[in-house]
């Protein structure tokens, strides 16, 4: 992007900036907001595929429906027999979706014999107005520009608020340890509270200038948000750099919070929720009275055990960017990782697909997005997410505004993660498959990633290296990955920060595991069941 698109991109965003912070939601018009949404999910759709899929000449979802012989005209007529779900369905059997891999732009679309070569910018909501641009967390591939839109982050507060009031904190002291831009995590949650006007008391981040060190760009747009929002009067606090292993500075926080206020929130992701639980313990800290929230990788059973072994209570999360907010933790849940689906921004249904490198089947998650302010424009995209879906009733607050959708056992079928950061695909691959054998001999056979818990329930990625390659220092393999991952992308290179400060990658040296019907998985994701998930239902 050059200096040009730069200015009038920030120009954009100072203007809608200065509107954002004008206007207070109160919690009743958040739930007027989703009453009203939940009545128009149809219209909504259909207005979204209207404009930004047959209104758009460049729109990668034509050539797809064009195949499948779908006019505007049939598409209303399908949704009013079938419904939406029924709909995406329909559309899924008739080879309208898109892939993981296509979606990020890294393969081409190839339906019926014609290839529909693509960008991950094609998918990009071409309407939007007053955004920032940034990185994707995950770094499943070369990294992926998300529009952070304001527009976008009005609309999705309201979920905000209910799912934060369905747990009774929706005034609570908050504290938050998130990164700072090309990350959006931090950004997306100040702004979030800033529109019922309920700002964290701290903000801190694990990422220092030592471990990565943002753009000018992401540095400027950081300092004038704050700046911005605090000539308004909203007390935005400056990120104060917290790394991994001095967690104890946020449980000190949180501990101080409950004795003055007998509740805290804090917010972060599940790793970083156990180093503070851990860190808390250790030092004879009574956390008890205090929510801890977050996602980012899979709550496991024995995370969150030790979570609540420091008094403090876990409710989970489901966000990605391109998106924002999946679903949220249900009062009363089911499970560990219960969250209702919030089904007015998005429509959710699952389709079954073999896992690349193995035999298990899963039923894949395809999101569909309704919101026009969305920064991509998803029609039947599959996550490389599965779980289970499910209406039920819980009796909690969230479903007394119109979730009743459950999603839960919420896994990846090709990630691996670690820290809130996830890491798998074309990168990976290529240095297990290239960088490895070349420095240090052998050939892919030699190298594999496997995931698994150490026994405290952090997630470590343990490089296996087959005992026959002759390696003088094993931490040299380590130095070998991080480096190559500084080298790939921004979203990779903050991967590597984040795991060179937790230790996450550790070697082992032991020949790959091979599957039974004799592949070898590079990435052997060893936690993922071995059977097929029960089929949730699409609506």
């Amino acid at each position: 992007m050059g200096i040009f698109s730069d200015l009038k991109m920030y120009g954009r965003f100072a203007w809608g900036l200065r509107g954002f912070l004008k206007h207070t939601l109160t919690l009743e018009e958040a739930k007027a907001i989703i009453k009203r949404r939940m009545e128009e999910r149809e219209p909504n759709f259909l207005r979204l595929v209207r404009k930004g899929i047959y209104g758009y000449p460049k729109s990668p979802y034509l050539p797809l429906l064009k195949l499948a012989q779908c006019e505007m005209g049939d598409l209303e007529n399908i949704l009013k027999m079938k419904g939406l779900e029924g709909t995406l369905h329909a559309l899924r059997e008739a080879g309208v979706y898109i892939t993981f891999e296509e979606f990020k732009g890294r393969e081409p679309i190839v339906r019926n014999g014609k290839v529909i070569p693509v960008k991950a910018h094609d998918f990009d909501n071409p309407y939007l107005s007053h955004y920032y641009h940034v990185e994707t967390g995950g770094t499943t591939g070369a990294g992926t520009r998300v529009p952070l839109d304001l527009d976008h982050i009005a609309e999705l507060a309201p979920f905000y608020m209910v799912a934060i009031d369905a747990h009774h904190l929706l005034y609570a002291p908050a504290i938050c340890w998130y990164g700072l831009l090309p990350d959006e995590t931090g950004l997306l949650y100040i702004l979030f509270r800033s529109s019922y006007k309920c700002l964290p008391v701290k903000w801190f981040s694990p990422i220092t200038k030592r471990d990565f060190r943002p753009s000018f760009k992401d540095r400027f747009a950081t300092q004038y948000i704050i700046r911005m929002g605090r000539m308004f009067g909203y007390p935005i606090p400056w990120p104060e750099p917290v790394p991994l292993d001095q967690a104890i500075i946020v449980a000190r926080w949180v501990a101080d919070i409950l004795k003055n206020h007998g509740r805290c929130l804090l917010s972060t992701h599940v790793s970083m929720l156990l180093r503070v639980s851990l860190a808390a313990q250790e030092e004879g800290l009574d956390l008890t009275g205090a929510t801890l929230m977050g996602g980012g990788e899979p709550p496991t059973p024995s995370k969150v055990r030790e979570i609540i072994c420091s008094g403090a209570r876990y409710v989970p999360n489901y966000f990605f960017a391109e998106t924002g907010p999946v679903g949220w933790g249900c009062a009363q849940p089911a499970e560990i990782n219960d969250l209702h689906f919030f089904k007015d921004s998005l429509a959710l249904i699952q389709y079954p697909r073999q896992v690349p490198g193995s035999v298990m089947t899963v039923e894949a998650f395809h999101f569909t997005t309704l919101f026009p302010t969305a920064p991509k424009i998803m029609l039947n995209v599959e996550s490389d997410d599965y779980g289970i879906i499910e209406t039920r009733s819980c009796g909690c607050l969230l479903e007394s505004c119109g979730y009743t959708e459950h999603v839960r056992g919420i896994r990846s079928f090709r990630k691996l993660t670690g820290e809130g950061v996830t890491l798998v695909g074309s990168e990976m691959i290529h240095i297990l498959d290239e960088v490895l054998p070349t420095r240090f001999g052998g050939s892919p056979l030699d190298y594999q990633l496997l995931e698994e818990n150490d026994e405290k329930g952090f997630t470590r990625l343990s490089l296996v290296v087959s005992p026959r390659i002759e390696i003088k220092d094993e931490k040299e393999v380590i130095e070998v990955v991080l480096e190559a991952l500084r080298r790939s992308s921004v979203a990779a290179d903050l991967a590597r920060a984040m795991w060179n400060q937790a230790n996450t990658l550790k070697v082992k040296r032991r020949e790959p595991i091979w599957t039974a019907r004799g592949k070898l998985m590079p990435l052997h994701l060893s936690q993922r069941p071995e059977s097929t998930l029960p089929k949730g239902r699409g609506k």
